[in-house]
């Protein structure tokens, strides 16, 4: 497999300008070498351009590199720091790239890799230049083939089994931190990777009105919504889905933000399509919502993609005119928050296949009382 996408990354480059590609760690890292190390105090950085890959690493990593299906060109340094911009400057003489254009990604490339990278690309006294290079990667990542949307459907189905789990435990008076607590516990049972792709949003009442709240020392209690956001990760793909609960009893006009949101949800998913562009999905969904009287209380996008991260291309938007095609997976997740009071999120996975759109999630969304 990593062969194959080092096959069309070295077409890619020929395509883009760019006469290199360097990658510190990261899902980009590893989705096109299988190679996985930790952001540490130590640099490691992968240079993609004539092959074989050029690996700068720390010589405790060696054995990372070692029986690789596939050949790579390795510079190790030492624990001495004042040592390493060396392993760097050898590097980048052994592929000729002083003064060249060398891409990057922005989000990922850590200050500490990049001036260690810069310096020994000018070493010569030629400027370098590194471009982003997000969209030459992303085009690669966008698509995912069989086995990525098998990992990710696994994904999403331990998250659902975790949570269902977890519901049969919540009891009025438990805090947001137990209820999360409780759900990593079944996430880990239930086959996830200990490195989940977000630790659980798990908010009530008040707190449900913040899309990105942190579990608190908050009690459930009787009237509240309660928002639970969460996924798992399996083989390396994750998934991200979010149910909205009522804790007992709740008002009438919470049970009917609870239906629009349910109904724009499923607006939303039907809207996806090969060939439609991004901004239909989120179109859609923002329609149900506007039409009811509840637009201003829906503050975020409809949906982001998912794969190796929790948030990749392509995003849901309604001005993005992207084309959405066959292996692009994402969530759509619209909500109302409504501040001081409750919040409703429901959140599903879908992958685009060659006519439709397949929904990866299956849990009841209807509101159900817990507590």
């Amino acid at each position: 497999m990593p062969a194959s996408r080092l096959d069309r990354l070295s077409a890619s480059l020929q395509t883009s300008g760019l006469d290199a590609l360097a990658l510190n760690p990261g899902a980009s890292l590893a989705y096109l070498t299988g190679l996985h190390f930790h952001l540490m105090e130590r640099p490691v950085v992968v240079i993609f351009a004539a092959a074989p890959p050029v690996v700068i690493l720390p010589e405790l990593e060696m054995l990372k590199v070692k029986g690789l299906p596939y050949e790579v060109k390795a510079f190790p340094y030492g624990e001495k720091p004042d040592e390493w911009d060396g392993a760097f400057r050898r590097a980048v003489e052994s592929l000729g790239l002083d003064g060249k254009h060398i891409g990057v990604e922005p989000r990922q490339m850590r200050l500490l890799e990049f001036r260690y990278l810069e310096a020994a690309v000018g070493a010569t006294g030629r400027r370098p230049d590194f471009p982003d290079a997000s969209d030459v990667v992303s085009r690669l990542r966008v698509r995912k083939d069989a086995d990525e949307v098998a990992a990710m459907r696994k994904a999403v189905q331990i998250a659902q089994s975790a949570l269902e789990a977890t519901l049969p435990l919540i009891k009025i008076g438990m805090t947001e931190k137990e209820i999360a607590g409780e759900l990593v516990v079944q996430l880990l049972r239930g086959g996830s990777q200990s490195e989940m792709p977000f630790a659980p949003i798990v908010s009530a009442g008040p707190n449900s009105a913040n899309p990105h709240a942190s579990p608190s020392d908050r009690s459930l209690q009787p009237g509240d919504l309660l928002v639970v956001d969460w996924g798992a990760a399996f083989d390396g793909y994750i998934s991200d889905l979010t149910r909205t609960f009522a804790v007992g009893e709740v008002d009438a006009e919470f049970q009917k933000i609870h239906r629009i949101v349910q109904e724009a949800n499923a607006a939303g998913r039907a809207a996806a399509k090969p060939g439609v562009p991004c901004a239909n999905v989120d179109i859609a969904a923002r329609t149900v919502i506007e039409q009811a009287g509840y637009g201003q209380y829906f503050t975020h996008r409809t949906g982001h993609g998912i794969g190796m991260e929790g948030h990749e291309d392509p995003y849901m938007r309604g001005d993005n005119m992207q084309l959405l095609e066959p292996g692009m997976a994402f969530t759509v997740e619209p909500g109302i928050y409504l501040p001081g009071r409750n919040g409703v999120r429901i959140e599903d996975n879908v992958v685009i296949t060659e006519t439709d759109a397949d929904c990866l999630s299956d849990m009841p969304r209807e509101i159900r009382v817990v507590g």
